[in-house]
């Protein structure tokens, strides 16, 4: 099982400025020659976490304290009017953005959240139409919730969640184990797993447990511990997450319908006590990570590279460390595994919680922090 570290951290040119902050411009070298240049578009946010592109170039961004704005020319909006109550507890709050494939004709996005209700919090993901986002005042409206966690808990921890458009048009969302770890392994239970629905909420026909009893409908995958990050590979059509292990054993997925990935049974990490977890690393029946790290770098946002601007990295993948405070590449060989690790960025900005790919083949990152913010990676000519 491949894992940490198989290439050194890239050294960085220069540091990050201070304030202000839209004069940032920082040039960082990665490997084989690859300039890049960072650029702050947007600052004082408060703990962005979900960025996601609009059609003439805007950035949507949501604020785990509760607000969403738009991005343009290094403007914020005012914030987007219509969201749903958001409980903010802890790691709960405003999470995840994510616009519709089709929003040229519908107008409509997604964001999950943290929801209140019965003796707790969990996770939810509601939907609702984008309006006047071109203006300093944008707005949602008709906003429907189209998922709920089916078991409210206490606590601050281990929302998830990501949210990603699968190639048939239903959606996956990612929940985290709120904290309880058996609660992963529970099909009757929302919590640890991935989740797939219709863009209305309705379960698809084909989910892996219709039908059976006991187990809730909407799971896709179970045994996952607090995945945040998730997207589709453009070439395959399929679902990769990160998700957070305990102390170490941070883990790359590809889940596939129906399976078990093993939280908290197995695991390559330990408990925060240095005691062992569960059973060991393997177990029948239990999916292996197609990537672990250990020590972790507590990864949250991912992105599978598709774009012009970085062709060597054409299908590689892109997650966000917040512990380690770095981008990290994970190269993918012919026959799409892992082959090799670049970290980059490490320490220079912050806690890189997403990752965005434009169209044009550069990247936008949401640094985590409060003040906050959204940084440009584009291409730089090698000096």
């Amino acid at each position: 099982m491949p894992r940490l570290r198989l290439s050194a951290t890239v050294c960085a040119l220069s540091l990050l400025l201070p304030l202000p902050a839209l004069a940032q411009s920082v040039s960082v070298e990665a490997q084989n020659g690859v300039v890049m240049q960072v650029n702050a578009v947007a600052d004082g946010l408060e703990h962005p976490w979900g960025v996601d592109t609009l059609p003439n170039g805007e950035l949507i961004v949501t604020e785990r304290e509760g607000t969403m704005r738009i991005v343009f020319d290094g403007q914020l909006s005012q914030p987007v009017s219509g969201l749903p109550e958001i409980a903010v507890n802890g790691q709960g709050g405003l999470l995840d953005v994510a616009v519709d494939p089709d929003f040229s004709i519908t107008r409509r996005i997604f964001f999950s959240y943290s929801e209140a209700g019965g003796n707790g919090l969990g996770t939810a993901v509601s939907t609702g139409l984008l309006t006047d986002w071109e203006t300093s005042n944008p707005a949602l409206t008709d906003v429907e919730t189209i998922f709920t966690m089916n078991r409210k808990s206490r606590g601050g921890r281990h929302f998830g969640s990501r949210i990603a458009f699968a190639p048939d048009g239903t959606l996956f969302i990612t929940t985290g184990d709120r904290g309880d770890a058996p609660r992963s392994q529970d099909f009757s239970d929302h919590a640890g797993a991935v989740i797939r629905i219709n863009k209305d909420g309705t379960v698809p026909a084909d989910n892996p447990f219709v039908g059976q009893a006991g187990v809730a409908p909407e799971l896709y995958s179970k045994g996952h511990r607090n995945i945040q990050g998730a997207d589709i590979d453009p070439a395959t059509g399929l679902l990769w997450t990160v998700e957070h292990g305990a102390r170490g054993g941070d883990e790359i997925n590809q889940p596939e319908p129906g399976l078990n990935y093993g939280w908290p049974v197995i695991s390559y990490g330990r408990h925060y006590s240095g005691l062992r977890i569960g059973e060991g690393t393997e177990k029948a029946g239990l999916e292996q990570p197609k990537y672990y790290w250990d020590p972790s770098i507590a990864p949250s946002g991912l992105a599978v590279y598709d774009g012009a601007m970085f062709p060597e990295w054409q299908g590689d993948l892109l997650i966000g460390a917040l512990r380690s405070q770095l981008m990290t590449r994970l190269e993918r060989g012919p026959d799409g595994t892992v082959v090799a690790e670049e970290q980059m960025f490490d320490g220079q900005f912050g806690r890189i919680r997403d990752i965005e790919i434009a169209d044009d083949g550069s990247i936008f990152i949401a640094i985590d922090a409060n003040p906050g913010q959204i940084l440009h990676i584009t291409r730089a000519e090698p000096s």
